[in-house]
């Protein structure tokens, strides 16, 4: 589970800690992993990586090559807001390192191993459908994640691994208060992992949005042209 110290991260591995799995979960915060581990209790692991560099990149694919997981969560990513010529390049490609390129790897490091009845989540965004200007690399990574994500379900599907799309709009979390969001279109990390869990229960996807109001926003913005659509996510 990576990204798992707050946030829909840290729901999920709440909940599958709940549901009997033994979670390893991965953040570059120790103080944010201790204190899961001190509410998920005994029998759990983690691992402190920031998975935007190479060191903790390779650490993490290397438990997921030798740990005999049946479950991976990649849900580590991050974002910048604001137009994207005043913002500072490096910070551009530090959310493609980590919302890609991290994505790529431990995928790969996870499926080379993975055995029939094994699961993969990739946490995209419905942004990756309908992007949002002032989050122009953070949409565009998350349509990375799902079309990326869609074609891995293909493939995999005769193997009897899973693979899916997990596409939550705006989710309230402390870094993420969502105020300036209609409440409609508001979900909490809980209601997105209890959405995720059912699709891997019922075997679901490729894509997966996490509420009825992300599926009816979306396809109406898909629906509108597109130069009408991308004002209205302007504001």
């Amino acid at each position: 589970m990576t990204g798992a110290s707050a946030g829909i991260g840290q729901a999920f591995a709440v909940a599958l800690a709940a549901q009997g799995y033994s979670v390893t979960a991965v953040a570059r915060g120790t103080t944010g992993l201790q204190a899961l581990m001190t509410e998920i209790g005994d029998g759990h692991d983690y691992l402190v990586a920031d998975l935007a560099t190479g060191a903790g990149l390779a650490a993490t694919a290397e438990l997921l090559r030798h740990g005999g997981y049946t479950l991976l969560v990649n849900n580590a990513g991050t974002a910048t807001h604001g137009d994207f010529v005043e913002e500072p390049l490096e910070s551009a490609l530090t959310t493609m390192d980590l919302n890609c390129r991290a994505v790529v790897v431990l995928a790969h490091a996870f499926l080379g191993a993975a055995t029939p009845g094994s699961a993969l989540v990739n946490v995209s965004s419905t942004l990756g459908v309908t992007p949002k200007p002032g989050t122009g690399v953070y949409s565009a990574t998350k349509a990375f994640v799902t079309s990326f994500s869609e074609t891995l379900w293909h493939e995999q599907k005769p193997r009897g691994v899973h693979v899916l799309a997990l596409c939550p709009g705006v989710t309230r979390t402390a870094s993420q208060t969502a105020h300036d969001a209609p409440s409609w279109l508001v979900q909490t990390p809980r209601e997105v992992v209890d959405r995720a869990r059912k699709a891997l229960s019922d075997r679901s996807g490729p894509v997966v949005l996490t509420s009825r109001a992300n599926q009816l926003f979306t396809a109406a913005l898909r629906l509108i042209p597109r130069d009408a659509a991308l004002a209205l996510l302007a504001h």
